[in-house]
């Protein structure tokens, strides 16, 4: 499958104008022929909101105006999207992403790990766990941002099946080590793709630094974005690759499988 993950700018509080920006991306990359594109951390939204009551008139529901109006764009292409948003559902607001396709709304992921930092100061802690959602023939799932910092998050989808992980995110200055080390560590150790979205340009004072990158299971980039421009980078995504866990260097003498060789019997501190 060969997917595009969208680095973008974000224009504050202003949805509609975002969701314009994202259906160009949509027809850009469908020209391109991905089948699965990656928009950033509340894309649709933006992210420094003060307070719940200012964020409150920019969260949909899900299914909601958003994804009703995207969802067509998909289905004249056959694609699959990943986008960022605020969920509301009743008084609760999440920190969210919801995976669309042609025929609608195939699953979503609200963000577990929440920092002290913009509107995750004030949203409500995820509760839908991690799960794995197919698309087409590859299994993918997605966490959000401060979620790819919790190696558990991804081992968590890594052992329910995932080929391909996504993490849509905002980093801001600060975060450069997570976009230079952790997205290829957390590939490696769990031999999947992983395609970390991030956004650019500048919100309240935070000044987003972009390095949006697709690893292969082996932790290798296979495409790197800058740090201060709009970008779009391709992919293929090899789900055979990603479910050969034993990894054979040398036969009979150097063989590792880092799901097989776990010891889960010794890891009962990481549940207390």
């Amino acid at each position: 499958m060969k997917i595009a993950c969208a680095q973008i700018d974000v224009r504050f509080a202003e949805v509609s104008v975002n969701r314009a920006r994202i259906a160009e991306r949509l027809r850009e990359t469908a020209g391109k022929g991905a089948q699965l594109v990656v928009f950033p951390e509340c894309a649709l939204p933006g992210y420094c909101f003060d307070s719940l009551e200012e964020a409150r008139p920019h969260a949909e529901p899900i299914p909601g105006p958003s994804t009703e109006a995207l969802v067509p764009l998909l289905r004249d292409r056959g694609q699959h999207a990943v986008i960022g948003m605020l969920e509301s559902q009743g008084e609760r607001l999440y920190n969210a992403c919801v995976l669309l396709g042609p025929a609608g709304v195939v699953g979503h992921y609200r963000k577990v790990h929440l920092p002290f930092l913009g509107i995750d100061r004030f949203t409500t802690p995820g509760d839908l766990g991690f799960g794995v959602t197919e698309v087409g023939q590859v299994r993918v799932g997605m966490n959000i941002c401060y979620d790819g910092s919790f190696p558990e998050a991804a081992r968590a989808m890594a052992l329910e099946g995932a080929d391909l992980i996504v993490l849509p995110t905002n980093w801001p200055p600060g975060s450069e080590c997570t976009a230079a080390h952790v997205i290829p560590t957390r590939a490696m150790e769990n031999h999947v793709y992983y395609a970390a979205v991030n956004r650019v340009g500048t919100e309240r004072g935070f000044a987003f630094i972009g390095q949006s990158k697709i690893c292969d299971p082996s932790g290798e980039i296979l495409a790197e974005a800058p740090h201060d421009q709009e970008s779009i980078l391709y992919a293929e995504v090899d789900a055979a690759q990603a479910r050969r866990k034993r990894i054979v260097r040398i036969p009979g003498k150097h063989e590792i499988d880092r799901i097989a060789d776990r010891r889960p019997e010794m890891y009962h501190r990481l549940v207390q």
